[in-house]
């Protein structure tokens, strides 16, 4: 376990994260220091959590000099490693860790550690989910929404703790290592932080860094820009749709839900069995399939797990029928790809709300699920022209600007039988605090359809 105990620390960026991580040190007896670009007014009732905690706080703004004395630097998963400040602290040779680094030293019982360009988060509920109703005490925690800081201190020996895992956070690791690890998929994101997909990937594969022969390490076998980075140390299992594995879970003649070991087979459950649309799903099963049976839960455990699985807020979320129209939330389709796997997971008549903040996405590859799925596209957000100019030709387009005018435009073109699709391809942080916020706001004028009161739900254009 690390010491914390006077040792003096910079916590960078208070949001989620960095408040949890100060609170955590200033507990353990450091000396926190917490910096942050914005000012005061805008972070509520943070600054006064932490100042009671003995937090010194430097707000509306910092330079280098704050790292004069420094031990350690935590940065939050916000703040780029090409940022002035974590650049200056590089060539003063003080320790990075991001807060994840940090709470594995303090972590007790087992760590399944997933991570992935799509499917994150519906994996990470669904391995939770799993081996919670399998019996074991389960702890959800990561990128999902409670930092791993903020649950290590009700660990125990007994505990099997899930965290979603970003490559921002992976980023700076040291020891961080996981009992069994995943590595869904990688396609084109955050391009923008990392400049190019040999980083990104690179980013996402240091969770296998520090596995030892002790450990498993899960990886999709259908998907060939992550399987070069399958490790050597832990042992590899694979999980498939469309093919036969050596060891790890694949769909046996398109129905039957296999997991193979030893040379042996299991059959979990059947694909119809599945509440989950669309192919990613089958694939965020197989691997969780692979996860839960390698941490202990039994075949007939996961596939009632698995059956009782309602899914997760804002992706692919079921929000409501009205006059014969179905939509959508799908606001964590923050990249391209997960903006595919939405469209393919209807069978067409689809009105799809795009767009928000770029993040050196190319929207090309949707030119043709559009013309072969979607009637019309309404575009929202800072990307509307770059959205626009690519998609151009393949389905009609509306430049609706704001989510509440494109639930409005959606409601009067859609007819009975029609999808309404919030699957934005982009970031949220133009118009909204996060995706979850995105969603909310949509959900909110969904539901206003029922009293014909489409109106701003945001309070921020």
């Amino acid at each position: 376990m690390f010491d914390l105990n006077e040792k003096r620390i910079l916590v960078i960026g208070l949001a989620r994260t960095g408040v949890a991580t100060s609170l955590f040190c200033a507990g353990h007896g450091a000396i926190v220091t917490g910096v942050d670009t914005r000012a005061e007014s805008e972070l509520a009732d943070a600054a006064s959590k932490l100042r009671a905690a003995r937090v010194s706080l430097e707000l509306g703004g910092y330079t280098e000099k704050i790292l004069s004395s420094q031990e350690l630097v935590i940065p939050s998963p916000g703040v780029p490693a090409d940022s002035e400040i974590l650049k200056e602290a590089r060539t003063q040779k003080i320790p990075i860790w991001s807060e994840i680094e940090l709470a594995d030293r303090f972590l007790n019982g087992r760590l399944i550690g997933i991570t992935g360009s799509n499917g994150k988060t519906t994996t990470t509920s669904l391995v939770e989910h799993i081996l919670k109703n399998s019996g074991y005490s389960t702890l959800l925690a990561g990128n999902i929404g409670t930092p791993l800081i903020g649950v290590v201190e009700q660990t125990t020996d007994q505990t099997v703790t899930v965290a979603e895992l970003s490559s921002f956070q992976l980023e700076w690791i040291e020891t961080f290592r996981p009992n069994i690890s995943v590595f869904l998929n990688l396609t084109p994101d955050h391009l923008d932080r990392h400049g190019s997909m040999e980083a990104y990937g690179a980013a996402k594969a240091r969770i296998f860094d520090k596995q030892t022969s002790a450990d498993f390490a899960i990886l999709n076998a259908d998907d060939s820009a992550s399987t070069p980075y399958a490790p050597t140390k832990p042992k590899v299992f694979w999980f498939s749709r469309k093919q036969r594995v050596a060891q790890g879970a694949f769909l046996r003649d398109s129905e039957q839900i296999v997991f193979r070991h030893h040379g042996e087979e299991e059959f979990i459950l059947r694909r119809s069995e599945i509440p989950l649309p669309g192919a990613h799903n089958l694939e965020n099963v197989l691997a969780a399939v692979v996860a839960t049976r390698l941490a202990g839960a039994r075949p007939n455990e996961i596939a009632n797990a698995v059956r009782s699985f309602a899914g997760v807020e804002h992706r692919l979320e079921f929000v409501a029928e009205h006059n014969g129209v179905h939509y959508y939330n799908d606001s964590k389709a923050t990249n391209v790809d997960a903006t595919l796997k939405a469209l393919d997971a209807f069978p067409g008549r689809i009105l799809i709300i795009l767009g928000g903040k770029d993040k050196g996405s190319d929207y090309t590859v949707l030119q043709t699920p559009l013309r072969e799925k979607a009637i019309l596209a309404l575009l929202i957000g800072a990307a509307a022209d770059k959205i626009e100019k690519q998609i151009q030709g393949s389905v009609a387009i509306e430049r609706a600007g704001t989510i509440e005018r494109a639930v409005e435009i959606a409601s009067r073109t859609a007819q009975p039988g029609d999808i309404v699709l919030l699957a934005p391809a982009c970031a949220s942080f133009d118009q909204f605090e996060n995706y979850e916020h995105r969603g909310r706001v949509f959900k909110q004028l969904v539901r206003a359809l029922e009293n014909h009161t489409v109106h701003s739900a945001t309070g921020k254009r």
